[in-house]
């Protein structure tokens, strides 16, 4: 059966439901998993590096430049993205998460054309985002939305970097 939810993409903080504890979830589940994928495994929470545990404890410190979108499903909160604030007509889509459980019903495909919208909005010409190598749905993914690979930025090995023009 297949589920025909509607998506509904919502600014955090903003007027909405309080979601902070939903999209926390989402970011210690984004960044455990990415831990682990790297083969830096940990426990929990405090296991991870300062600054991602600080994205987890106070988003809105941690955020408070960019814009972050966070995706419902029947207001339960189910997936995460984050716009950093354009700099020279560019800007960057961070976090980018989706509830394992809610995958395949266009969560990620809603939050990214959120986040393109919102992007043109402020005046952004340039799109970029990294992602993992062995990510390859994501690549799929923004391969699809029209993201293509580009010179690394980022010195981390197995990062492919893309960009997107708007």
């Amino acid at each position: 059966m297949t589920d025909h939810r509607e998506v509904s993409i919502v600014r955090w903080p903003g007027q909405t439901p309080a979601i902070k504890d939903g999209l926390a979830a989402l970011l210690a589940a984004y960044h455990l998993q990415t831990e682990a994928e790297k083969g830096e495994s940990v426990a929990n929470v405090h296991g991870l590096p300062d600054r991602y545990r600080a994205e987890i404890t106070d988003p809105r410190t941690a955020f408070a430049s960019d814009v972050v979108l966070v995706a419902l499903l029947d207001n339960t909160v189910v997936g995460c993205l984050v716009v950093t604030s354009p700099n020279n007509g560019q800007a960057e889509i961070k976090r980018l998460w989706t509830d394992p459980e809610s995958r395949g019903r266009g969560v990620a495909s809603a939050l990214l054309g959120a986040a393109l919208t919102q992007a043109t909005e402020h005046g952004v010409h340039t799109v970029r985002l990294s992602v993992w190598e062995w990510r390859t749905g994501a690549i799929a993914m923004y391969e699809r939305l029209s993201f293509t690979a580009t010179q690394s930025w980022d010195e981390r090995k197995q990062l492919v970097c893309m960009q997107r023009s708007l």
